[in-house]
């Protein structure tokens, strides 16, 4: 055992640590360049009792491994305590040629954290002539200490859950969902492309995750301050309990109320709102933006100007709140649009690709209106945007 001139290792994807009852992907490489079959085995053990104390769960991640008891047959074993090994499947031993070869699995930690954890590893390297003779076992171990429990994420008492769109309480089904609070996240970003698989939006980024009513969000930002995320679809109306779960800590539920309809649309400041040019030019107020004064310039009369917004409720056809809008979907109820208090014509008002329930509105501004900020409103069945004082202006400028 361990006489040749290979190795065997275990490879983490961070430190020689663990977070309870949170699953990380652990790979095995065994190495050997005189060989061409291999097989492995590893146990999570209690540290200190290399004999007995299972710690964990081990579970596989393809084809090339699978799980078994100590005494040799699959899971689930006779008693919680009875040691588990991830070992390689008749398929795994021909993973690879000849040098080395990985293997990869998950482990979940205990619930709770237990001290310090050993993980043991064996690995065979042979030639593969179908003897007993000329193979080699190499043996290791790491040791894995668990790591300080993360502060518990707590959601603001006042306004911790609103639409994302209006900053208003009352949030919908598929509706962009905006969370504040404390602990909420160690690291700020938003979802990546390769975190949409399949045109299905992420339930959780670096371990954070939402639930509303009990039913998981779709997480597009995170932050320590505040979550944006989409709601899951959801047939109830009223009270819902919102909570957060960072690194295996999961908040108080806080208390929102849901709604079949929320309309709102979005600003770029709290006061003006967001809006494009048909070429999809930002349109707003000159100078806006005082980083960059030139980006944004003010809508015409005549002109048809695009406006976006969160909560308006059902389209034809229907898009799921998990998906990313692979069809335009148009509204399936009307809405009313005005600009300065005149009608202002829509001519398109649902969703598109290649986004998740961002709904657009193609308005036409109103030839009468004259030079300045005009307040933007809107209703759908029955349901009025929350406009106020300060929002939600347009400015238009012949």
């Amino acid at each position: 055992m361990n006489a040749g001139a290979g190795s065997v290792r275990i490879l983490l994807p961070g430190e020689r640590t663990y977070s309870a009852g949170l699953r990380q992907r652990i790979r095995v490489e065994v190495s050997d360049s005189q060989q061409r079959r291999w097989g492995f085995q590893l146990s999570a053990r209690l540290a200190g009792s290399p004999a007995t104390g299972q710690a964990g769960e081990l579970a596989s991640a393809d084809a090339l491994t699978q799980v078994i008891c100590a005494n040799g047959r699959p899971i689930p074993c006779a008693s919680a305590s009875t040691i588990q090994f991830i070992t390689h499947t008749s398929q795994g031993t021909r993973n690879g040629t000849t040098g080395s070869v990985s293997f990869e699995f998950d482990w979940t930690p205990p619930a709770e954290a237990t001290g310090r954890i050993t993980l043991y590893a064996a690995g065979n390297a042979a030639n593969g002539d179908g003897r007993n003779t000329g193979d080699r076992i190499y043996t290791t171990s790491i040791d894995l200490d668990p790591v300080a429990a993360a502060p518990r994420p707590s959601i603001s008492a006042e306004r911790g859950v609103v639409n994302a769109a209006s900053f208003q309480p009352g949030i919908t089904p598929g509706g962009w969902t905006t969370i504040t609070g404390a602990n909420l996240a160690a690291a700020t970003r938003t979802w990546r492309s390769d975190e949409i698989a399949g045109g299905k939006l992420p339930v959780s980024l670096d371990d954070i995750g939402v639930t509303i009513n009990g039913k998981a969000a779709y997480v597009y930002f995170i932050s320590p301050e505040q979550i944006n995320v989409i709601a899951p679809a959801d047939d109830s109306v009223g009270p819902v309990e919102v909570r957060v779960t960072s690194k295996g800590q999961t908040s108080d539920a806080a208390i929102a109320m849901l709604q079949s309809l929320a309309p709102a649309f979005f600003t770029f400041d709290g006061k003006f709102v967001a809006a494009t040019h048909a070429d999809n030019n930002l349109l707003g107020r000159p100078g806006l933006f005082p980083s960059a004064p030139a980006a944004t310039t003010a809508a015409k009369p005549g002109e048809t100007i695009v406006l976006y917004g969160s909560g308006w409720g059902p389209t034809e056809p229907g898009i799921p709140a998990g998906q990313l809008a692979d069809r335009v979907a148009r509204l399936s109820n009307p809405v009313n649009i005005t600009i300065g208090g005149l009608p202002a014509e829509v001519s398109f008002g649902g969703l598109v690709p290649p986004f998740a329930q961002l709904y657009q509105f193609n308005v036409k501004v109103p030839e009468a209106l004259a030079d300045g900020d005009h307040l933007v409103a809107a209703r759908i069945q029955g349901v009025d945007t929350p406009n106020s004082a300060q929002c939600c202006f347009v400015t238009v400028q012949r």
